[in-house]
């Protein structure tokens, strides 16, 4: 099966399998978790039918089954203990309303993980290791490091019965270190699959434009944003975290 095909049926399946397990139990305890997993069983998916593909173009999708590990344990576990996800109160009894945000998070998923399957599913071969590969490769274990370090902190923050927002270690330098983690770890998969695309395969480029996008204007940082405002907007500490502190990019504290 073509794999730009067989990503796509897999991200479609996955979803609609655990809409359906949503729905019928009006539970949102699933929900982060699908994400995840869907990403992981469309990489295990690629890395299965297209062993002939060689080591090299499949480490992106092996690099995003441990990041799919990864996140899925974390959101997991933190969702087991709050049980509810605000965000579906005015959809979660609503099955046609609900199905949406299953079609669009399908449909992300596919987007998102196109440099994936570019780099498994080109003609290109041999795939050597080279300059390019290298800069992907480093550019994606310093996304998933500062990923995996900002959760791990903000996670040690909330256990420790701590009032307010983090402002401390990755959140210090930025409000939104974990997006930045993620958002850069796509973006050296793109690069490290760069010297496997050619033609209509450039259009891979969209998945971390997309992941981008989505994080910064849509899903991401917008709606924690106005939460955080909602929540401490009248505290003078946290307009003085808010002005002095990158709203994304990790950079020092503004004076």
């Amino acid at each position: 099966m073509n794999p730009f095909i067989l990503a796509s049926l897999t991200a479609v399946v996955v979803n609609a399998l655990f809409f359906a397990y949503a729905s019928i139990k009006r539970t949102d305890v699933v929900t982060d978790l699908s994400y995840s997993l869907s990403f992981g069983l469309v990489s295990l998916a690629l890395i299965l039918l297209n062993t002939e593909a060689g080591l090299v173009a499949l480490i992106p999708a092996w690099l995003t089954v441990l990041w799919a590990l990864r996140l899925g344990a974390y959101l997991f576990t933190r969702i087991i203990k709050t049980k509810v996800d605000h965000r579906f109160d005015s959809m979660r009894d609503e099955p046609l309303k609900f199905a949406r945000f299953w079609i669009l998070q399908a449909m992300a998923v596919a987007i998102i993980v196109l440099p994936v399957v570019a780099s498994v599913a080109s003609d290109i071969r041999p795939r050597g290791f080279g300059v390019l590969e290298g800069l992907g490769l480093v550019m994606w274990l310093i996304g998933f490091a500062v990923e995996a370090v900002s959760d791990a902190q903000k996670s040690a923050f909330k256990k420790g019965g701590a009032k307010g927002l983090i402002t401390r270690g990755l959140w210090r330098y930025s409000r939104h270190p974990n997006y930045f983690g993620e958002t850069l770890l796509w973006w050296g998969i793109f690069v490290y699959s760069l010297p496997a695309l050619y033609g209509l395969f450039y259009l891979s480029i969209l998945g971390p434009v997309f992941i981008t996008l989505l994080l910064l204007f849509v899903s991401g940082i917008p709606l924690l944003e106005k939460s955080a405002e909602a929540k401490y907007g009248e505290d003078p500490a946290y307009q003085d975290y808010k002005r002095k502190t990158s709203i994304f990019i990790p950079l020092p504290p503004r004076r």
